[in-house]
């Protein structure tokens, strides 16, 4: 998978080098691009912010830079990305997307700062690619880097090799919509806390039952409308 993310804050996707992702970089199954949209100004302060029409609090960031930099990313001649946005204004970002998003060949990561980016750079960039404004949750981040590193993260686990053992995906939170049960190690006896004796019994069946009893229970308490209505009765 090649990503590319625009920010103002290159060194904030240092990180990517380090764990799995770094590793996936390292092997090539993740071919990454940071680009520093100043890069991109023509002005000696290298500005990439202006205030608002219409007025209002705060700025907005410049469309010719985005632009210009979207210019360099996307090629004609090549397969168009799919280039998203972070926005508390987007559909919220879920396991299923991460799933979806994964199987893409080329992602394109805008990380807006302020009060925002141009109108104008979004409508532009859907006529050459697929657009999507994505949210974290119903709050608000300072920019888009903290989201674009938590939608990476999601995203480039599920690439194919990038996890050693593909299996421990498959019961992991929201797969399957509900959460994931407990998980216990050694020792048993833990500062007098047992581990649930069915975990001990050997009984595979049995194992089985009691974590996807958990996983309901776990999704009733903190999340029941992840539950399908049967589920809730």
């Amino acid at each position: 998978m090649r990503i590319d993310i625009v920010t103002i804050f290159p060194e904030f996707f240092s990180v990517l080098d380090v764990s799995l992702l770094g590793k996936a970089r390292t092997s090539g199954l993740i071919d990454l691009g940071v680009h520093d949209l100043r890069d991109f100004t023509h002005d000696r302060h290298r500005t990439v912010d202006d205030t608002p029409y219409g007025g209002g609090a705060g700025m907005v960031m410049k469309p010719e830079p985005w632009g210009e930099a979207l210019d360099s990313i996307i090629d004609p001649a090549e397969h168009a990305p799919t280039v998203i946005f972070p926005s508390p204004a987007g559909r919220v970002f879920t396991q299923a997307m991460a799933r979806e998003l994964a199987e893409h060949p080329h992602l394109v990561f805008g990380c807006g700062r302020y009060e925002g980016i141009d109108q104008r750079v979004v409508d532009y960039a859907a006529t050459k690619a697929e657009v999507r404004l994505v949210s974290l949750g119903d709050y608000v981040l300072n920019g888009g880097e903290v989201a674009t590193m938590a939608m990476i993260e999601a995203i480039g686990r599920l690439i194919p090799g990038v996890v050693g053992n593909p299996e421990s995906l498959v019961e992991e939170s929201h797969e399957g919509g509900l959460l994931e049960y407990p998980s216990y190690t050694k020792p048993a006896v833990w500062r007098e806390r047992e581990v649930p004796p069915v975990l001990l019994s050997g009984n595979h069946a049995a194992i089985a039952r009691w974590r996807h009893e958990q996983q309901i229970e776990r999704t009733r308490s903190v999340r029941p409308e992840l539950l399908p209505p049967p589920a809730l009765d």
